[in-house]
């Protein structure tokens, strides 16, 4: 109980002293693009009723979590290919190298011409930039799987969905959630991004639309969602990382306790 106190007292400590500092630093402002905090967190409630949240967050979540999806099972399931063959490494190295190095949001005007302004496009616009984290780690975490563990398996006769399962993923799990953390403050990033581009609603579109008719405390109270969507969405992701990796994090404890 101590602990966990503790780390709440750690977890919110800078967050606190940041909204001080800033709430000082703007309390005399007069600059109509830096308004006073003060301003901002009044109009917070006025801004974001229930109704503007189901118009506008709801559609962005769900794109998020649709984009966000289709990256992970494809990067999970290429990058298992990939890493558990040589030549199908070698050969898709060079090309995975070239296409990760495009940004994804120069992929928008061209993912426009194909699947048109409406959701699709959004959420291929995430799942093209989420899927690069997902999968090279996936690489690189089933070519590390231990020599051992993979001969003992193979002793044990232990081949097919039951090795892929229990050995191969299980052991590269630790570097795929590394990944897929990656992967989801991309994707909020993308969604922000698609979302400015010929959209009708969503976070991304109702920010720059308040910045186009210069309601700035009503656009800072957008950026204040995006944070708050951020860190819950962060908080959710560990919470089932440490129950999935809960093996793996035990393992670390007992391997720091011992002399």
């Amino acid at each position: 109980m101590r602990r966990a106190l503790l780390r709440l007292v750690f977890a919110v400590a800078l967050p606190t002293v940041l909204v001080a500092l800033w709430w000082a630093a703007s309390a005399g402002s007069t600059n109509v693009y830096w308004p006073p905090l003060r301003m901002i967190f009044v109009a917070f409630p006025d801004v974001w009723t229930a109704e503007r949240l189901r118009g506008d967050m709801a559609p962005s979540v769900l794109r998020l979590a649709a984009g966000y999806t289709t990256a992970a099972v494809a990067g999970v399931a290429l990058g298992t290919v990939i890493g558990s063959c040589r030549r199908v490494r070698s050969v898709c190295e060079p090309v995975l190298e070239f296409l990760r190095a495009v940004p994804p949001p120069v992929l928008v005007p061209v993912i426009m011409l194909f699947a048109g302004i409406g959701d699709t496009m959004k959420i291929l616009v995430i799942a093209s930039g989420c899927v690069w984290p997902v999968l090279l780690n996936t690489v690189e975490g089933v070519r590390a799987v231990d020599p051992v563990l993979a001969e003992t398996a193979r002793c044990y006769r232990v081949s097919g969905m039951a090795r892929l399962k229990d050995v191969v993923l299980r052991s590269a799990s630790p570097q795929i959630f590394a990944g897929l953390r990656q992967a989801l403050s991309i994707g909020i990033i993308l969604m922000v991004i698609s979302e400015m581009f010929a959209a009708g609603n969503g976070l991304g579109f109702t920010i720059v639309q308040f910045q186009r008719g210069f309601a700035i405390p009503d656009m800072w109270t957008g950026i204040f969602l995006l944070g708050l969507l951020g860190f819950v969405l962060s908080v959710l992701f560990q919470l089932v990382e440490r129950r999935v990796l809960g093996w793996y994090h035990g393992l670390r404890a007992a391997g720091r306790r011992s002399p």
